[in-house]
C-alpha cells in the first residue's frame, strides 16, 4: 500500500500536466478562431491568404468614373417619326396578287403587291390618243408660223396654232405623270413598292381584294434607328438635359444612347416631364417594349466605380470590403447608381483602393460577428 504523502507527491505533477494540456487545447482554438474575427479599431477582419482563397474572394481595384447616373427612369421604345410609311394605290382597284407577309423584311423598290385599276387604263388611252395627235399639232404649228411670216395668214392664227400645240404636249405630260404614280402600266396594273428598306409592319390586304378607299394595305418601318420615350419624374427636372448619355440593359449587355430633347413643362396627370432618347441601330430592342432607362451625367470630382457585387447593405448605410494587409476593411460609401454591372460611388473611396468582388456576404457575416 502507497503512503499517502507518496500519493501527494504522484498527484502533483499530473494535475499540473492535465492543466498544460487545457491551456494549450485552448490556445489551439484561440489561434484558429482569431483569423475570422475584427480587430479593435478599424474593424479590420485577419484574413491569412490561405482563407482568402479558401472562402473564394476575389478583388479588383476602384476605377476613375466617367459618368455619374443622374436617376432611373421608365422609357418605351418607339419608332422615329420618318421610320412608318404607308404604302397606299393611287387609283382603286383590286389586288391581283400580294408577294409579301407581315414581318417579312424588304428593300427599298421590292415589290409589295399588283393591283389592277380600270382608272390606270382611261389614263393609259387618254395619253395614247394626246401622244397621236402630239405629231399633227406639231406640224399644224410649224406650218401655220411659216404662212404667218409670208404674210399668207394673220399673226393670231398662228398664235392660235402654237397654243394648241402647248395645250397637247401639256395632256401627254400630265397623262405620264398619273401613269407614272405607283407604276401603272397602260393595261391598268398598279406595282405598289417598298419605298424604304425596312420590315412590312402591316398588311391588310389579301387578293381579290378591293383597295384604295380605306386604310393603306402596307406599312413598311425602318427599325434601324429607334427611339426611347422617357418619362422624368419631377424629382430629376432640371437635371436631365439634351446630350446626356442614356443605358439600358438588354440580354445581358448595356446599350448606350443619347438624350435628344427634354419638355419644358410638366405633365399634369403624370407630373413627368416627356423627354425624347435615340438608340444605336442594331439595339435589338422591339418597338413598344418597356424598359428601364439610367441617365448619367457628368463624373463629379472624387466619383469612383466598383462592380456591383463589392456593394453590401447594412443598417447604417451601404459598404465595401477594401483589401488590407492583413485582410479586409469595411468602409462606408455613398452609392449615386447602377449601370450594367457596375455601380457607382460618390464618396467613401478612392480610385485605386482595391475591394472584394466576390464573398461579399461571408466577410459581412464575419464583420456582424455572425
Amino acid at each position: 500500500m502507497k503512503s499517502p504523502a507518496l500519493s501527494v507527491r504522484l498527484a502533483v505533477p499530473l494535475c499540473v500536466a492535465l492543466a498544460a494540456l487545457s491551456a494549450c487545447g485552448k490556445q489551439a482554438a484561440t489561434d484558429a478562431a482569431a483569423p475570422a474575427e475584427a480587430t479593435k479599431g478599424d474593424g479590420t477582419i485577419a484574413l491569412t491568404a490561405a482563407q482568402v482563397a479558401n472562402l473564394g474572394i476575389g478583388t479588383e481595384a476602384a476605377r476613375v468614373a466617367d459618368a455619374t447616373p443622374v436617376g432611373t427612369v421608365p422609357g418605351v421604345v418607339s419608332l422615329p417619326p420618318d421610320a412608318r410609311v404607308a404604302v397606299t394605290t393611287p387609283y382603286a382597284g383590286t389586288v391581283v396578287k400580294v408577294a409579301v407577309i407581315q414581318g417579312q423584311d424588304v428593300r427599298q423598290g421590292d415589290v409589295l403587291a399588283v393591283v389592277r385599276a380600270s382608272e390606270a387604263v382611261q389614263y393609259g388611252a387618254a395619253l395614247a390618243r394626246s401622244q397621236a395627235e402630239l405629231p399633227v399639232a406639231s406640224a399644224n404649228a410649224a406650218r401655220m408660223n411659216q404662212l404667218a411670216r409670208e404674210g399668207i395668214i394673220a399673226p393670231a392664227r398662228a398664235d392660235e396654232a402654237r397654243a394648241a400645240l402647248r395645250a397637247t404636249e401639256a395632256t401627254v405630260a400630265e397623262n405620264r405623270r398619273l401613269l407614272a404614280i405607283g407604276s401603272a402600266g397602260r393595261d391598268g396594273t398598279i406595282t405598289l413598292r417598298a419605298p424604304i428598306s425596312g420590315r412590312v409592319a402591316s398588311v391588310t390586304v389579301d387578293t381579290g381584294a378591293p383597295v384604295g378607299n380605306g386604310a393603306a394595305p402596307f406599312i413598311v418601318e425602318n427599325v434601324a434607328a429607334l427611339r426611347l420615350d422617357l418619362q422624368v419624374p419631377e424629382r430629376l427636372a432640371g437635371q436631365v438635359r439634351q446630350g446626356m448619355t442614356i443605358h439600358v440593359e438588354q440580354d445581358g449587355r448595356v446599350v448606350e444612347g443619347t438624350v435628344l430633347s427634354v419638355a419644358q413643362s410638366l405633365d399634369p396627370m403624370t407630373r413627368s416631364l416627356a423627354a425624347k432618347a435615340s438608340l444605336p441601330a442594331g439595339s435589338g430592342f422591339v418597338p413598344g417594349k418597356g424598359v428601364m432607362v439610367t441617365i448619367a451625367g457628368p463624373a463629379h470630382g472624387g466619383g469612383v466605380s466598383v462592380p456591383a457585387s463589392s456593394v453590401a447593405h447594412i443598417e447604417s448605410g451601404d459598404i465595401v470590403f477594401v483589401r488590407e494587409v492583413k485582410g479586409f476593411r469595411p468602409v462606408k460609401v455613398t452609392v449615386a447608381g447602377q449601370i450594367g454591372d457596375r455601380t457607382f460611388l460618390t464618396s467613401g473611396l478612392a480610385a485605386g483602393a482595391v475591394v472584394a468582388t466576390s464573398g461579399v456576404a461571408e466577410l459581412k457575416s464575419m464583420s456582424q460577428g455572425q
